[in-house]
């Protein structure tokens, strides 16, 4: 599934190895600073080759993976994870912050708010006091 190019565009790569659902996506990311080399930002058309590093964030989670081998195709996940290894600071760095992440409060709120929590919150902005406690909060 590689290609015998010594270099590839950064979102192309990203794409392949499955780490955004669609090239755009990528691009996007890549152009809001999402993805970095060597500590700096890079434009979508950066080409990357193997042994560069990449430093990619991911919702809360940032991985540095090393570039193994190029592919411009899309392909299944067991071949995309063989384009990169990611290191070991990165994995344990990820376990820390998912581990970190258990911890933190879960929110109470399970869809959306009833009509009587609606009128409550409807008087708090309008500055009024509520009349009970709301299941979106302790307005007291």
């Amino acid at each position: 599934m590689s290609e015998p190019a010594e270099k590839l565009r950064v979102d192309k790569w990203l794409w392949a190895a499955r780490f955004f659902k669609t090239r755009s996506i990528a691009a996007d990311a890549v152009e809001s600073g999402k993805v970095t080399m060597d500590g700096a930002r890079i434009k979508q058309a950066k080409t990357v080759g193997v042994g560069d590093v990449l430093v990619i964030r991911l919702g809360p989670y940032q991985h540095e993976v090393e570039i193994l081998e190029l592919s411009g195709k899309r392909g299944p996940a067991p071949v995309a994870q063989k384009l990169y290894r990611e290191t070991e600071e990165s994995k344990q760095r990820r376990a820390a912050q998912a581990e970190q992440n258990k911890l933190l409060p879960q929110s109470d709120l399970k869809g959306r708010p009833t009509k009587r929590d609606r009128r409550e919150i409807a008087r708090m902005v309008e500055g009024g006091r509520p009349s009970r406690k709301s299941a979106w909060g302790d307005f007291d």
